[in-house]
């Protein structure tokens, strides 16, 4: 019985423990590499600068990547998953829509609760002039959807959010806005 329990529970236990040690290591790695790098050689500096910190850098393609191959940020989430989703909408709802500054404003209900259209992180939560209340998703396709006039927030930033999640609500008006790379998206491809 005591062999039973040791191969079952602590074995699981002993292969996420070292999951996350090889996790660590690969990332401490990769930080390593990378400050040698500024240290050593000023071009790969220049390179480093010109291409991430000059343009929109698309950080939810990096948990995409980081999830597909590595497994979840936090190794041991699996133990603290007790809940389950109480909101989940495939798609919005809405019965008009117009355009409005640079996106669309759907026609909503009252106490319209935002559904998340693509799989993303949170890269802005905040006031944006003209559109209000508003959050900025970032999906993996460095596509950033903008969910405007928001009454209510739900989320965090830096949060991962996945399609079909609770974003807010809002009355009435929903502001909707597509951008990659700083150009705006037209919003019929998407909707």
């Amino acid at each position: 019985m005591l062999a039973f329990f040791f191969i079952f529970f602590i074995g699981d236990r002993m292969r996420r423990f070292y999951s996350f040690i090889n996790r660590l290591l690969i990332t401490g790695l990769f930080t390593i590499i990378c400050l040698i790098g500024f240290r050593k050689s000023s071009s790969f500096k220049g390179y480093f600068f010109d291409n991430f910190l000059s343009y929109n850098f698309s950080f939810a393609s990096i948990n995409d990547l980081y999830r597909r191959y590595l497994g979840d940020v936090f190794p041991f989430s699996s133990f603290f998953e007790r809940t389950s989703t109480v909101f989940n909408e495939s798609s919005l709802e809405y019965y008009d829509f117009h355009d409005y500054l640079d996106g669309v404003s759907l026609s909503v209900g009252d106490d319209y609760m935002v559904p998340v259209i693509f799989d993303g992180l949170v890269v802005f939560v905040g006031d944006k002039e003209g559109y209000g209340k508003t959050v900025i998703i970032q999906d993996s396709n460095g596509i950033d959807v903008w969910y405007s006039n928001l009454s209510n927030v739900s989320v965090k930033l830096y949060e991962y959010l996945s399609s079909g999640s609770f974003v807010g609500s809002c009355n009435n008006d929903l502001y909707l806005v597509f951008k990659k790379d700083g150009r705006v998206l037209d919003f019929k491809e998407f909707i």
